[in-house]
């Protein structure tokens, strides 16, 4: 199925707790990232021991990671079209014609 992500933060926001206050939204959020960020760690962490990385598995989790990243943009009501947006337009200005090291080094945006 393809989405949009405007579609995918409105599907992922109808899961978000309704009885949970903005600020309790927005804690859930940070513990959520967190807790999920770990959980794509311990996928390679798992790999230094001999552990294959199963890519459905890896898919699982950055999934719950943005799901999270939603969950943040809904309780500060940001529309994470804007976030994906700035992103792109900073990186553009940081590295107009692709990553270049040394503008990584010496940064100017």
């Amino acid at each position: 199925m393809e989405m949009t992500i405007r579609e995918y933060a409105k599907a992922a926001g109808r899961t978000i707790n309704p009885k949970l206050s903005m600020l309790d939204v927005r804690n859930h959020a940070l513990f959520e990232m967190a807790s999920e960020l770990g959980e794509v760690h311990a996928i390679y962490q798992k790999q230094l021991q001999g552990h294959e990385v199963v890519k459905d598995h890896l898919i699982e989790e950055l999934g719950d990671l943005m799901w999270g990243v939603m969950e943040l943009c809904f309780a500060e009501k940001i529309d994470p079209q804007e976030v994906f947006e700035y992103n792109i337009d900073k990186l553009l200005k940081r590295y107009p014609d692709g990553f270049d090291p040394e503008r990584s080094i010496h940064r100017e945006v």
